[in-house]
């Protein structure tokens, strides 16, 4: 059976239709591969810590996570929007089992920031793969919340991306970013690969600008990493994994390809 590990963005869950989760169940019944989702959930922790006055800054992106706010990250994480996801696969008819990466210390995690400017932010150091092989053998959908645990009992706030690219590794799988574009735009058109030489350049050259930026060189950093594959297909668009896998071209497919050198 091949692997899929699927992440999907906090921004993409409320926009995805129900073929989303028809598709994860068609796709393991019909075409033989395993999807393992690994979600965040970044607008919904937001206005939850606004709405409990929480104090919440960014630094470079990254949620600076207190004691108080990783209280909210968890519960929204690994509590309402883990069992929202699980709960939708089930009315899609297929079966799911909702975790984070404190359960049996599926992800082991460390300090990200040495200096603690970070607070209880949080990277990987290694994927216990057995716990998911024993959910997947008994035919049963991984929905994986990326909050983690260290070997002390501390908990983490970890970026989605990061905790799918470790267990992506992990399985050998192939990872999906689902997020809320079609992919890679150039001149109005939609590529559908890219390789690091031309990322490099497209971004130079200012023709791929803004948000993007870090959504492409995410994906590069993550095949530098070890992942075979990584696709970025756009969540909201009718039955987007069945075309996929029935290779029917959509989404932006990244690899990476070596400078040439001159010699002499």
């Amino acid at each position: 059976m091949e692997y899929l590990v699927i992440k999907c963005g906090g921004s993409i869950m409320d926009k995805v239709p129900p073929s989303f989760y028809l598709d994860l169940v068609k796709i393991k019944e019909q075409k033989g591969i395993q999807p393992v989702i690994v979600h965040g959930g970044g607008p919904s922790i937001s206005s939850h810590l606004e709405a409990m006055k929480i104090q919440s800054q960014f630094i470079n992106g990254i949620r600076i996570t207190t004691e108080p706010v990783l209280q909210v990250v968890e519960m929204i994480l690994s509590g309402s929007m883990n069992k929202e996801i699980v709960r939708n696969i089930i009315k899609a008819g297929g079966k799911a089992f909702g975790l984070s990466g404190v359960d049996g210390m599926l992800l082991e995690a460390k300090p990200l920031d040495d200096k603690g400017g970070l607070g209880l932010v949080g990277d990987i150091v290694s994927v216990k793969k057995e716990i998911l092989e024993q959910l997947i053998a008994s035919d049963l959908i991984p929905v994986v919340s990326p909050v983690s645990v260290d070997k002390l009992g501390q908990s983490y706030n970890i970026n989605a991306d990061t905790a799918a690219a470790a267990i992506a590794k992990a399985l050998q799988a192939s990872l999906c970013i689902v997020t809320d574009v079609d992919g890679v735009y150039v001149n109005g058109e939609l590529i559908h690969t890219l390789s690091n030489l031309e990322a490099d350049r497209l971004i130079e050259n200012q023709i791929i600008t803004g948000g993007m930026i870090p959504k492409v060189q995410a994906a590069f950093q993550t095949l530098t990493e070890g992942v075979k594959e990584v696709v970025m297909l756009n969540g909201a668009n009718k039955h987007i994994f069945q075309d996929f896998v029935q290779g029917k071209g959509v989404g932006t497919t990244f690899y990476l390809k070596e400078a040439m050198i001159n010699i002499g």
